[in-house]
């Protein structure tokens, strides 16, 4: 028998992410990606202006080539000085001096390769980029747009292109349920099932409903739109047990009872233990063994050693 959890519920990305601008900002030139397209971990997703800041780096990259050919000037002179010290032509201390300044003129490349690196890095940083591959979800932003690190979320991507549904639960319900365990969900509106996996059963209850949230994650599909509705069928456990019509299983101050008929065809009086109440019946935890003749309908007309004439119920 297995024990079964119904939940409704909204579809969600199962990782969203929302993406904005890293850099400066400025005026957006190009958008190069509509919802519902895949894209690959670092693709451009916008471009941003950057005719100033090309023209700072172009000024950068030419100070990086004046400081390269001043070092190169002051190794060529150091290199002759040193030619000349050993005939006395040259005294220690101009060494010492030109060898202070070829250091200089190699710092000076440094300080300019590294301002250009980092001017660089900056324009790089202009670009609107995936974070990772996954599915676009919606886009805010147009070209001729002015964008900066205060306008919000541009994009929305689904990690992956992964589902999830975030089933509502009651609290007795929530109890059932295991990460792992199998699920099918149904859109609204739609006949066909998804085949999906609870992942993550939330650790706190609201207050408010008595409800938690089940994640099921699902596999891409287009017909999972996130923020639609659907519902779930979530298989919770099974258990072996013997299952009746709810018609068999009667009750008193005695507790549940049911009636079976012994070799002699009299009516005996058996107690049990009901478990879950499913489509299929009513599972019995414990006082049948699955082998008795059970009396499945009229048993409250009943007594105890009655005789009856059974009748096989066609199954």
């Amino acid at each position: 028998v297995e024990t079964i959890v119904t939940g409704t519920g909204s579809l969600a990305a199962r990782r969203e992410m929302p993406v904005g601008v890293a850099g400066e900002g400025g005026m957006v030139t190009r958008v190069l990606v509509e919802p519902g397209s895949w894209v690959s971990a670092g693709q451009v997703l916008a471009t941003v202006d950057r005719s100033v800041q090309s023209q700072t780096a172009q000024s950068l990259a030419a100070s990086v080539r004046v400081a390269e050919a001043d070092a190169r000037l002051a190794q060529s002179e150091l290199d002759r000085a040193q030619k000349l010290v050993s005939g006395g032509f040259i005294s220690k201390a101009d060494i010492d001096r030109k060898t202070a300044t070829r250091d200089q003129a190699n710092a000076r490349v440094r300080v300019a390769r590294a301002q250009l690196a980092e001017t660089s890095a900056r324009n790089r940083r202009l670009d609107i980029r995936a974070p990772a591959a996954g599915l676009v979800l919606t886009r805010g932003v147009e070209p001729g747009q002015i964008v900066s690190s205060g306008s919000g979320v541009l994009f929305r991507l689904a990690m992956g292109g992964q589902m999830e549904l975030r089933a509502q639960l009651a609290e007795s319900d929530l109890q059932k349920i295991t990460a792992g365990v199998q699920a099918e969900v149904t859109p609204t509106g739609s006949t066909k099932v998804f085949k999906g996996q609870v992942w993550q059963v939330s650790p706190v209850i609201d207050p408010q409903n008595r409800q938690g949230i089940a994640r099921v994650a699902l596999s891409y599909d287009p017909a999972l739109r996130p923020g639609g509705f659907a519902s779930a069928r979530i298989v919770a456990g099974g258990v072996t047990a013997v299952i009746l019509p709810q018609s068999a299983v009667q009750s008193d101050n005695g507790g549940n009872y049911v009636y079976i008929i012994d070799a002699k065809d009299q009516a005996v009086r058996v107690p049990v233990k009901t478990g879950e109440v499913t489509e299929s019946g009513v599972a019995i935890n414990s006082g049948l063994t699955g082998n008795e003749r059970v009396v499945a309908t009229a048993g409250a007309f009943l007594t105890p050693g009655q005789k009856v004439k059974p009748q096989q119920q066609a199954k």
